[in-house]
């Protein structure tokens, strides 16, 4: 009877395919009748292996794939039996078929080890790591590349995979304090952190060196030894370490509150200064403007004052001569110089006179309810165009500093004599003109 090549195995990823007899073969496990049956289920690959001189040849049938095996099915038959053999002679070839659909499940387990502070190499804290990982094979060529499938043995393949796993996660759990800043006595609240780190370096090596693809990888608890004395030091000298940065913080805090307040103060001391200084000016600038004409008056009077008194002494000046006296020519000069101060302090009085006028009236401001909304404040000459515009009636809600409360309009003098300005004036009654009915008589 011919042999139906298949694989029954539940969980595998490599089997090798056995026949249940031998004809005519030296090699009984590798005589396979020509015109079997093969059969491959979807989601795994048959793999023929023919040993020749110039070495291995290889024909892969994925599955799904149930036909007798003939020279139009496997054409590296062909070439390497010739027609001569076909159907009269089983031929030499290895079977393996290979699972790319199942995954393949593996806890793992990493004992104490001693992880290192690197600000206290002095306290070393022991800690152990569990977990599990699922990987599977998806490109079989290049997993026959790197493993012979002749020797493939699942058992020592996990092995090798869960010696790699533990590798990882211990290399990368002792460095996680200095390369990535995890404090060792937080290390366990950093798991899924850790987990991160740990995945994609193990789903590396698996394609790089084992040829299968990482499905997933679950880091399932680190525990810290923690009735050593080592954990117990480092956990006091880190908690006062902590208190002590805390206590330093509160310091740097307070005293950054403090320089604040201090720099604040000055501040409003200077801004306060300067405010009161420019408000000095500006009453002094005021005064001065205010009463600018006696200011000049002053001014004047005291330069008349001087030139008065140069008078006395040019009324005194000696005509020349040997001895003094009455100086017609001091006395002329004085009288001209007098009659031009005169004209000027009087041309001063009436030049200053009209400088003295009345402050200006006190602006309206109103503000006028529009909708129920407070706009303004409007001056006399914008309530006039409102007014004239109809949006100030004498309905209308009207507010001034000074009012206790919002008031019509129309009740207000200031504001009603507006209202009323801005109203046309009344039309003349018209005279209706009584027209007696004509009569027959009339026409």
């Amino acid at each position: 009877m011919m042999d139906v090549i298949r694989c029954d195995e539940e969980n595998y990823l490599i089997w090798k395919w056995r026949p249940s007899g031998a004809a005519n073969s030296t090699h009984k496990e590798n005589a396979i009748r020509w015109g079997s049956s093969l059969r491959v289920k979807d989601g795994e690959v048959a793999v023929f292996v023919y040993q020749q001189k110039d070495g291995a040849n290889q024909d892969f049938i994925e599955g799904p794939f149930d036909e007798t095996i003939k020279t139009s099915n496997f054409p590296v038959i062909t070439s390497i039996l010739g027609l001569a053999y076909a159907g009269q002679s089983p031929f030499q070839a290895e079977v393996y078929f290979i699972n790319l659909q199942g995954q393949q499940d593996l806890p793992f387990g990493v004992p104490y080890f001693d992880v290192f502070d690197n600000r206290f190499l002095d306290f070393p804290v022991r800690m152990a790591a569990r977990g599990s990982i699922k990987f599977k094979l998806s490109d079989y060529r290049a997993f026959i590349k790197l493993h012979r499938l002749i020797h493939f043995d699942l058992q020592d393949f996990r092995v090798l995979v869960r010696d790699a796993v533990l590798k990882y996660v211990k290399g990368i759990i002792s460095n996680a304090p200095a390369d990535h800043g995890i404090p060792v006595l937080q290390i366990e609240r950093k798991l899924l952190d850790i987990n991160d780190l740990i995945e994609p370096r193990i789903a590396q090596a698996f394609r790089a060196d084992f040829g299968v693809e990482l499905v997933r990888f679950d880091l399932a608890t680190i525990e810290v030894d923690k009735s050593t004395e080592e954990y117990q030091q480092l956990r006091s000298i880190t908690a006062d370490l902590e208190v002590a940065m805390r206590q330093k913080q509160n310091d740097i805090s307070i005293r950054n509150l403090d320089q604040t307040q201090d720099i604040n103060a000055v501040n409003m001391r200077e801004t306060l200064r300067i405010q009161r200084e420019a408000a000095e000016k500006f009453q002094t600038l005021q005064t001065e403007t205010q009463h600018l004409a006696a200011h000049q008056i002053n001014q004047q009077t005291r330069v008349l004052e001087a030139a008065a008194n140069n008078l006395g002494e040019m009324g005194a000046m000696s005509g020349g001569g040997s001895g003094g006296g009455f100086n017609p020519v001091g006395m002329m000069t004085g009288l001209a110089v007098g009659g031009a101060m005169g004209g000027q302090m009087a041309n001063m009085m009436n030049m200053n006179a009209p400088a003295m006028q009345p402050p200006p009236p006190p602006q309206l401001q109103y503000h006028i309810s529009v909708n129920g909304v407070s706009t303004g404040p409007f001056g006399h000459a914008q309530l006039q165009e409102m007014a004239r515009g109809g949006q100030l009636l004498d309905s209308s809600h009207a507010w001034k500093p000074g009012m206790g409360n919002w008031e019509l309009a129309g009740n207000l003098p200031e504001l009603a004599a507006m209202i009323a300005s801005a109203r046309p004036p009344m039309p003349p009654p018209q005279q209706q003109q009584q027209q007696r009915p004509e009569s027959p008589g009339d026409a």
